[in-house]
């Protein structure tokens, strides 16, 4: 884990909060006042920010398992959550074996921007497991490659479709689906039977996450120049294009998801 990693979950946090769809939280919702006792099992907790998303929205009495494979976000997670009863467990855990995780009737898993980080073979391998133990499945948050900004430049589209392609690399799970990991995890759900619910939660990024615009906007020099997508000086002159774009008024940057519900047949 690096500094850098934190700094990143805790600029996104507000966007994230601001962008999930409302109308599957209250399907969750009223899902888990049904269940007699209800487990949440979040995979790839990190700082605990879906717990800080989704419990004000909850009915009490769920109880949390946090589950990461970095010890230390886990340790950050603990002491944020520190004195919160219902978020008490915390898993160190490979999140790319999701088979052994502890999955009842009763359980609830959700995970919060890692699905479009996981291969084809993962999703089939989770959704298997979430229809044989009876699970529900609350996945949000999952990229879907439509970037756009309210004002144009000649390269946004050449420099999108290279970032996309270079979320379909390996990050640990096999080779990533990156934007098609939703329609894929849906399908692969669909197939056993399972019930499939699909939103839009984009985030519309203005002046006011300043902060939040400029790491996405730094975050695509990296990948781009790894996979050669684009010549250096023409990305460096769309950066400062878009760096400069942040503040102006009108300019939003729309970076696209999808929230899935997937509840038992």
């Amino acid at each position: 884990m690096s500094r850098f990693q934190i700094d990143w979950l805790d600029l996104r946090e507000a966007a994230d909060r601001t962008a999930r769809d409302r109308d599957l939280i209250a399907m969750l919702a009223g899902h888990i006042a049904s269940l007699p006792d209800p487990g949440v099992v979040d995979l790839g907790c990190g700082t605990g920010a879906t717990y800080r998303a989704l419990a004000p929205a909850l009915p009490d009495g769920a109880r949390w398992l946090m589950v990461d494979n970095d010890p230390a976000l886990l340790a950050v997670a603990r002491r944020r959550l520190a004195g919160v009863a219902a978020a008490g467990r915390f898993l160190q855990h490979d999140l790319a074996d999701p088979d052994d995780l502890p999955l009842t009737g009763d359980g609830i898993v959700t995970a919060s921007a890692l699905f479009d980080l996981c291969s084809d073979e993962f999703c089939s391998r989770i959704a298997a497991h979430i229809t044989r133990t009876g699970s529900t499945l609350y996945a949000t948050l999952t990229y879907n490659g439509a970037v756009h900004w309210s004002m144009a430049h000649p390269l946004d589209c050449r420099i999108v479709e290279g970032f996309n392609r270079h979320q379909r690399g390996d990050k640990g799970f096999g080779p990533a689906l990156g934007p098609d990991a939703t329609m894929a995890l849906a399908l692969a759900l669909s197939r056993r039977g399972r019930t499939v619910f699909l939103r839009k939660s984009p985030w519309e990024l203005d002046a006011s996450m300043v902060a939040l615009q400029r790491s996405f906007l730094e975050g695509f020099r990296q990948p781009l120049l790894e996979i050669g997508a684009i010549e250096a000086d023409a990305l460096e002159a769309w950066l400062s294009f878009r760096l400069a774009m942040i503040e102006k008024p009108g300019s939003v940057c729309h970076v696209g998801h999808f929230d899935l519900l997937s509840l038992p047949a």
